[in-house]
């Protein structure tokens, strides 16, 4: 066992034994970090991708921990939502504003089976008196359902116009990994489609980032997503790099309830691959 894999077990009893969070970990060597290291990398213009397991309160927690050091250390904190699609975003105006109820709001977006509990704190975080504000950046879902049960080639002129400018489907190392996640649940008939769905997703958030931040970039834009679209850099990174964002910074946000400590151990430092998983990892 070599030295690192001495550390990262050793904290792994650590936390075991006092059911705290691991904390912070560098994504490219799986040493422990600390969040003010992550704090020093940002600058205005950065892009700050939390990934994270989705309904889960300690990791929604967490988001509000990193969102409140990036405003301690001065910066103006504005806020992407995957959970809302763009043309929804004069419904979230409304509702941070308070002239939209929650019900209201809630039901204009058909939000889905997530507790919006868990995601009221980050929606609410930005500061208007500063000019930040929270942004839904994510394709409709009519939309990528169409795509994925019927192809591009279906679409309507006014659905096809939806889409982002450019649009580009996500990389080779990406599609294996999706292939890997999936398994045996997706029929090769049906990959394309789920693999192109979950690709408009990516590159209509990079777009729609991409603009938020030409009009406002003095601004840090931290971006709340599902994790998957974040490790290994393959996804929402890739298409933000893509579309001219040079600042970002990507966490991962991982539960170590669904690993063993020697799978999680595995998950700390880079795959052999595909790279580091994120540039840092919070493990809770």
């Amino acid at each position: 066992m070599n030295l690192l894999s001495t550390l990262i077990l050793s904290i792994l009893w650590i936390f075991h034994s006092t059911a705290t969070p691991l904390g912070y970990f560098s994504g490219s060597q799986g040493k422990p970090e600390s969040l003010a290291t992550l704090v020093n990398q940002v600058k205005p213009g950065t892009v700050v991708i939390i990934g994270e397991p989705h309904n889960n309160k300690l990791a929604q927690h967490g988001q509000i921990e990193v969102m409140s050091a990036l405003r301690k250390a001065g910066f103006t904190v504005s806020v992407g939502m995957e959970f809302f699609s763009y043309p929804m975003q004069a419904n979230l105006v409304a509702f941070r504003a308070g002239q939209l109820s929650e019900a209201d709001f809630l039901k204009a977006t058909a939000w889905g089976g997530d507790k919006f509990e868990l995601y009221r704190d980050q929606v609410l975080f930005p500061l208007s008196a500063e000019g930040a504000t929270t942004i839904a950046i994510n394709a409709p879902r009519y939309l990528t359902t169409k795509i994925r049960q019927t192809g591009f080639s279906s679409l309507t002129a006014d659905e096809t116009a939806l889409l982002p400018p450019n649009y580009q489907g996500g990389n080779a190392n990406y599609r294996e990994r999706f292939a890997i996640a999936a398994g045996p649940h997706l029929s090769p008939q049906t990959f394309d489609g789920y693999f192109n769905a979950q690709s408009v997703w990516d590159d209509t958030m990079a777009w729609q980032t991409a603009q938020f931040l030409a009009n406002n970039p003095n601004h840090v834009f931290v971006i709340v997503v599902g994790e998957f679209h974040v490790q290994y850099g393959g996804g929402l990174p890739d298409r933000l790099k893509a579309r001219g964002i040079s600042s970002i910074l990507t966490l991962s946000q991982v539960d170590h309830s669904v690993y063993s400590d020697e799978e999680l151990e595995e998950e700390l430092i880079p795959h052999p691959k595909y790279g580091a998983r994120a540039d840092f990892l919070w493990v809770f």
